[in-house]
């Protein structure tokens, strides 16, 4: 006679939640992990009274009422909206593209000037893209692809971006509105006390 109805293996989201739902259901089962914690890729451990993102920043985010209804159980949400920032030579431009780094970049106030602006200079490139600089100019033009693409996406892929293949940035997200919202989710926050205390209160009353 087996001693657990269920042995999940990994303590992250998708094992934390299934172990939940079948501890809530009645049946007895033991979380492993090789980790010495729990909660996966969305471990947070406090140092100074900040909840650090061990293995990258984690930025929960859904469109899904349902979701969002059963995460919020767990933890109580804060209203962390991701709005990036680029840093080029001491002058800040908004991420994504959107009319925030339009005006600043070229001083235009309305989406027609931005928009006449993107298509005046991705006149340079002519016919197929043939890698991902002429990709990037035909998206946005070349003063966009100077100071905010070719350095950092250089800098990632460690070659020119004369060497890329043009499908890497098919699609680059360009808002004509004066809206910095990396995401376009409904509902997005970062769970207040970090994530290990909102997966340590879906494993509660579980063997781990």
């Amino acid at each position: 006679m087996s001693k657990y109805d269920y042995l999940v293996v990994g303590s992250g989201l998708y094992g934390a939640i299934f172990a939940h739902e079948a501890n809530k259901r009645g049946k007895k089962v033991l979380v492993i992990d090789k980790r010495p914690n729990i909660a996966g890729n969305i471990y947070t451990e406090e140092v100074e009274g900040i909840n650090v993102h061990k293995y990258g920043a984690h930025i929960f985010h859904t469109n899904n009422k349902e979701v969002w209804q059963y995460i919020t159980q767990f933890a109580e949400f804060n209203r962390f909206t991701n709005s990036p920032v680029a840093n080029y030579k001491g002058e800040l431009f908004s991420l994504p593209f959107n009319m925030y780094t339009f005006n600043k970049m070229w001083g235009v106030v309305t989406p027609e000037e931005a928009a006449a602006k993107i298509e005046e200079q991705r006149q340079e490139i002519k016919g197929e893209p043939k890698n991902l600089e002429e990709q990037a100019i035909s998206l946005v033009g070349r003063d966009i692809y100077e100071k905010l693409i070719k350095g950092y996406t250089e800098k990632q892929w460690g070659r020119p971006c004369n060497e890329l293949p043009s499908f890497i940035i098919k699609r680059l997200p360009v808002r004509l509105t004066f809206d910095n919202n990396y995401f376009n989710a409904l509902y997005q926050g970062i769970p207040m006390g970090g994530y290990t205390k909102m997966v340590e209160n879906m494993l509660e009353g579980i063997e781990v």
